[in-house]
Protein backbone atom coordinates (compact mmCIF):
# COMPACT_ATOMS: atom_id res chain seq x y z
CA UNK A 1 0.00 0.00 0.00
CA UNK A 2 1.37 3.38 -1.03
CA UNK A 3 1.42 6.07 1.63
CA UNK A 4 0.61 9.59 0.53
CA UNK A 5 2.96 12.22 1.81
CA UNK A 6 1.38 15.52 2.71
CA UNK A 7 3.20 18.74 2.00
CA UNK A 8 2.48 21.85 4.05
CA UNK A 9 2.80 25.32 2.55
CA UNK A 10 2.77 28.23 5.05
CA UNK A 11 1.65 31.77 4.26
CA UNK A 12 4.55 34.18 3.81
CA UNK A 13 3.17 37.28 5.54
CA UNK A 14 5.86 39.57 4.11
CA UNK A 15 4.61 38.82 0.59
CA UNK A 16 0.86 38.50 1.21
CA UNK A 17 -2.03 40.87 1.81
CA UNK A 18 -5.70 40.71 2.78
CA UNK A 19 -7.97 43.48 1.53
CA UNK A 20 -11.69 44.17 1.55
CA UNK A 21 -13.85 46.78 -0.17
CA UNK A 22 -17.32 47.95 0.80
CA UNK A 23 -19.57 50.65 -0.59
CA UNK A 24 -20.01 53.83 1.45
CA UNK A 25 -23.14 55.90 0.83
CA UNK A 26 -23.58 53.76 -2.33
CA UNK A 27 -21.44 56.30 -4.24
CA UNK A 28 -17.89 55.44 -3.18
CA UNK A 29 -15.83 52.54 -1.90
CA UNK A 30 -13.87 52.15 1.33
CA UNK A 31 -10.86 49.83 1.21
CA UNK A 32 -9.43 48.16 4.28
CA UNK A 33 -6.79 45.60 5.13
CA UNK A 34 -6.07 43.14 7.88
CA UNK A 35 -2.40 43.41 8.84
CA UNK A 36 -2.09 40.23 10.93
CA UNK A 37 -3.05 36.78 9.61
CA UNK A 38 -1.77 33.22 9.31
CA UNK A 39 -2.58 30.14 7.33
CA UNK A 40 -1.41 27.12 5.44
CA UNK A 41 -2.22 24.79 2.57
CA UNK A 42 -1.77 21.01 2.70
CA UNK A 43 -1.26 19.12 -0.56
CA UNK A 44 -1.00 15.41 -1.32
CA UNK A 45 0.39 15.77 -4.84
CA UNK A 46 2.41 18.06 -7.09
CA UNK A 47 -0.43 20.47 -7.79
CA UNK A 48 -2.97 22.13 -5.52
CA UNK A 49 -6.10 20.29 -6.71
CA UNK A 50 -7.86 18.90 -3.64
CA UNK A 51 -5.56 20.76 -1.24
CA UNK A 52 -6.84 21.81 2.19
CA UNK A 53 -6.48 25.45 3.17
CA UNK A 54 -6.82 27.00 6.61
CA UNK A 55 -6.70 30.69 7.36
CA UNK A 56 -7.16 32.96 10.36
CA UNK A 57 -6.92 36.71 10.67
CA UNK A 58 -6.73 39.01 13.67
CA UNK A 59 -9.76 41.34 13.73
CA UNK A 60 -7.82 43.85 15.84
CA UNK A 61 -5.38 44.33 12.94
CA UNK A 62 -8.06 45.95 10.75
CA UNK A 63 -6.84 49.13 9.04
CA UNK A 64 -8.95 51.47 6.89
CA UNK A 65 -6.59 54.46 7.34
CA UNK A 66 -9.12 56.12 9.69
CA UNK A 67 -8.60 55.32 13.39
CA UNK A 68 -12.17 56.22 14.42
CA UNK A 69 -13.64 53.98 11.70
CA UNK A 70 -11.30 51.14 12.68
CA UNK A 71 -12.44 51.46 16.31
CA UNK A 72 -16.09 51.39 15.18
CA UNK A 73 -15.44 48.25 13.08
CA UNK A 74 -13.85 46.55 16.11
CA UNK A 75 -16.87 47.42 18.27
CA UNK A 76 -20.00 45.31 18.81
CA UNK A 77 -21.71 47.23 15.97
CA UNK A 78 -19.55 45.17 13.60
CA UNK A 79 -16.89 42.56 14.46
CA UNK A 80 -16.90 42.74 18.29
CA UNK A 81 -13.15 42.06 18.31
CA UNK A 82 -13.08 41.72 22.09
CA UNK A 83 -15.43 38.71 22.04
CA UNK A 84 -14.57 37.39 18.55
CA UNK A 85 -10.90 38.23 17.91
CA UNK A 86 -10.48 36.05 14.78
CA UNK A 87 -12.07 35.46 11.42
CA UNK A 88 -11.44 31.90 10.23
CA UNK A 89 -11.78 29.98 7.00
CA UNK A 90 -11.10 26.32 6.22
CA UNK A 91 -11.61 25.12 2.69
CA UNK A 92 -10.64 22.91 -0.20
CA UNK A 93 -9.04 24.02 -3.46
CA UNK A 94 -10.61 22.40 -6.52
CA UNK A 95 -9.33 22.84 -10.05
CA UNK A 96 -11.97 24.17 -12.43
CA UNK A 97 -10.63 24.63 -15.94
CA UNK A 98 -7.46 26.72 -15.77
CA UNK A 99 -8.12 28.11 -12.28
CA UNK A 100 -9.33 26.99 -8.88
CA UNK A 101 -12.31 27.45 -6.56
CA UNK A 102 -11.74 27.58 -2.82
CA UNK A 103 -14.82 26.40 -0.91
CA UNK A 104 -15.41 26.00 2.79
CA UNK A 105 -16.85 27.45 5.98
CA UNK A 106 -15.98 31.03 6.94
CA UNK A 107 -16.64 32.18 10.50
CA UNK A 108 -17.10 35.84 11.43
CA UNK A 109 -18.33 36.58 14.95
CA UNK A 110 -20.38 33.47 15.79
CA UNK A 111 -21.80 33.04 12.28
CA UNK A 112 -20.45 30.34 9.97
CA UNK A 113 -21.39 30.14 6.32
CA UNK A 114 -20.13 28.17 3.31
CA UNK A 115 -18.22 30.49 0.97
CA UNK A 116 -16.73 29.92 -2.50
CA UNK A 117 -13.85 32.12 -3.64
CA UNK A 118 -12.16 32.37 -7.05
CA UNK A 119 -8.46 31.53 -7.10
CA UNK A 120 -5.92 32.37 -9.79
CA UNK A 121 -2.78 30.29 -9.33
CA UNK A 122 0.30 32.33 -10.21
CA UNK A 123 2.65 29.34 -10.28
CA UNK A 124 5.62 28.17 -8.25
CA UNK A 125 9.17 29.49 -8.12
CA UNK A 126 12.33 28.85 -6.13
CA UNK A 127 13.49 32.07 -4.49
CA UNK A 128 17.05 33.29 -3.93
CA UNK A 129 17.23 31.36 -0.64
CA UNK A 130 16.31 28.02 -2.18
CA UNK A 131 12.74 28.04 -0.84
CA UNK A 132 9.89 26.91 -3.08
CA UNK A 133 7.10 29.50 -3.21
CA UNK A 134 3.63 29.47 -4.75
CA UNK A 135 1.41 32.46 -5.41
CA UNK A 136 -2.37 32.88 -5.47
CA UNK A 137 -4.80 35.73 -6.10
CA UNK A 138 -8.05 35.02 -4.27
CA UNK A 139 -11.20 37.05 -4.86
CA UNK A 140 -14.82 36.81 -3.88
CA UNK A 141 -17.78 38.52 -2.33
CA UNK A 142 -19.72 37.96 0.87
CA UNK A 143 -22.83 39.59 2.31
CA UNK A 144 -21.82 41.05 5.67
CA UNK A 145 -25.35 40.64 7.10
CA UNK A 146 -25.10 36.85 6.69
CA UNK A 147 -22.29 37.04 9.27
CA UNK A 148 -24.17 39.19 11.79
CA UNK A 149 -22.62 42.51 10.73
CA UNK A 150 -25.97 44.28 10.76
CA UNK A 151 -25.17 47.90 11.73
CA UNK A 152 -26.21 50.57 9.28
CA UNK A 153 -27.59 54.06 9.22
CA UNK A 154 -30.03 55.71 6.84
CA UNK A 155 -29.04 59.12 5.49
CA UNK A 156 -31.33 62.13 5.25
CA UNK A 157 -31.83 61.35 1.56
CA UNK A 158 -32.90 57.77 2.40
CA UNK A 159 -29.67 56.03 1.35
CA UNK A 160 -27.66 53.65 3.52
CA UNK A 161 -24.20 54.36 4.88
CA UNK A 162 -22.65 50.88 4.49
CA UNK A 163 -23.28 48.48 1.61
CA UNK A 164 -24.15 44.84 2.30
CA UNK A 165 -21.69 43.26 -0.16
CA UNK A 166 -18.05 43.07 0.82
CA UNK A 167 -15.48 42.30 -1.88
CA UNK A 168 -12.51 40.24 -0.75
CA UNK A 169 -9.09 40.39 -2.41
CA UNK A 170 -6.19 38.34 -1.10
CA UNK A 171 -2.75 38.07 -2.63
CA UNK A 172 -1.13 35.11 -0.95
CA UNK A 173 2.35 33.70 -1.28
CA UNK A 174 3.06 30.40 0.47
CA UNK A 175 6.36 28.70 1.28
CA UNK A 176 6.81 24.94 0.97
CA UNK A 177 7.91 23.46 4.29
Amino acid sequence: METLTKTTWTIDNMHSEVQFKVKHLVISTVTGTFKSFEGSIETENDDFDGASASFSLDVNSIDTNVADRDAHLKSDDFFNAEKYPSITFNGTLNKVGGSYKLTGPMTIRDFTKEVTLDVDFGGTMVDGYGQTKAGFEITGKINRKEFGLMWNMVTEAGGVVVGDDVKLALNVQVTKN
